[in-house]
């Protein structure tokens, strides 16, 4: 009897533990996320697979709740609401998909993998393991996203021990052998500590010390400087002009995250500025749902929120190159940068502001993600956050 209870609860103790490891902003960690599916094919029950996806994904999202609370400055019950419903769509797919009969299993969680990586279900697929493909196949873009595919429906199969030594080999003469993406010729990436600040704060001065910022940056040789998310605060008119105004001196681009505003709610975009003006380089595919993304508004007739472009502008022109850039929550799921990655740009743009997150491992996984991809597709990776 004891039996019948032991098992499944160290199914359920495994998965939060790779949760755990493999989510933990060490981008040589991410393999460890592989051993989900052996853990969810091995599972005795629907049931018990139910609660292995949910220990899994729970345990790979839990800087969530922490950091919706500080979001909104309230209490941590709103982001322990959302971290749960977050889980749902992981956890129906997972369970749905589950099936004892071992011939069928590759193909289900085959399914399973795709349905968390595009939408609708994959506008909430983080932690997904297609991303270790980065750790294990550096540098073979499609070839490695594919090896990787096999490989996952490999491990929910009787051979998954060979699989996973396989994987396990890679894993190692890969992590012997690693070195991060490189920047972009000419372009530099710029972190700021300003917190909340950042992008509220619309004031001259905070405008002035941005400005500033860029000229250190750009004193060293760089013709192009990125700034995080949200940086200028709202794009108007008049920051324009400012910007433009004093790009009149230097050759350098900026690129940098602000937000338009209208009547009807506002889009989370990237600005290209330099001497002859500005203007929207980038609008964000997927922004956060919930905080952000709010499409039940519209079936009650209320305007408002942030919008989802989905699958617009995967690739952007700036200068003699194109770019696929990610805003923030883009860099944690998958359709965003394989569709980018379909048109071949020359480099990853990769910004964020994760004040909120202080305290989580939430950025460093957003800066693992994305520096993986870059290592797959073999792209250089220009990052710039706010914390």
């Amino acid at each position: 009897m004891c039996r019948d209870y032991l098992r499944p609860a160290l199914l359920i103790f495994a998965s939060i533990t790779i949760g755990v490891v493999g989510w933990s902003g060490h981008v040589l960690l991410l393999p460890v996320a592989l051993v989900f599916p052996v853990l969810w094919s091995i599972a005795r029950a629907r049931s018990v697979a139910a609660l292995v996806s949910a220990g899994y994904f729970l345990a790979a999202s839990r800087g969530l709740p922490q950091g919706v609370a500080a979001f909104y400055s309230s209490d941590i019950w709103p982001g322990l609401l959302l971290w749960l419903c977050a889980s749902l769509s992981f956890v129906a797919v997972h369970t749905v998909l589950w099936t004892q009969n071992s011939g069928v299993r590759p193909v289900r969680y085959l399914l399973a993998a795709i349905f968390m990586a595009i939408p609708p279900f994959g506008i909430t697929g983080w932690a997904h393991p297609v991303t270790a493909a980065g750790v294990l196949f550096p540098g073979w873009g499609w070839w490695g996203l594919s090896l990787i595919t096999a490989g996952l429906s490999g491990l929910v199969t009787r051979m998954w021990p060979a699989v996973a030594i396989t994987f396990a080999g890679l894993w190692l003469w890969s992590a012997a052998s690693w070195t991060d993406p490189k920047l972009p010729e000419g372009w530099r990436g710029v972190d700021l500590q300003l917190g909340a600040s950042l992008g509220r704060d619309a004031g001259l001065h905070r405008q002035r010390d941005l400005i500033a910022t860029v000229r250190k940056a750009t004193s060293d040789g760089a013709g192009f400087v990125v700034l995080p998310e949200t940086a200028l605060g709202f794009w108007t008119p008049t920051v324009a002009r400012l910007w433009t105004s004093a790009s009149g001196d230097t050759d350098a681009t900026v690129v940098a995250g602000a937000t338009v505003l209208d009547a009807t709610g506002y889009d989370n975009v990237l600005v290209a500025i330099d001497r002859n003006g500005g203007s929207i380089l980038y609008r964000e595919r997927m922004p956060v749902p919930g905080s952000m993304w709010q499409p039940w508004r519209f079936l009650f007739g209320e305007s408002g929120g942030a919008r989802a472009d989905f699958f617009a502008n995967p690739v952007v022109a700036i200068g003699a190159s194109r770019a696929a850039p990610l805003i923030c929550y883009e860099q944690l799921i998958v359709w965003p940068v394989l569709q980018s990655m379909l048109h071949d740009p020359d480099f990853i743009i990769a910004v964020g502001n994760g004040w909120w997150t202080e305290g989580t491992s939430i950025v460093a996984i957003q800066r693992a993600a994305a520096t993986a991809w870059a290592k797959l597709f073999a792209k250089p990776l220009v990052i710039a956050f706010n914390t």
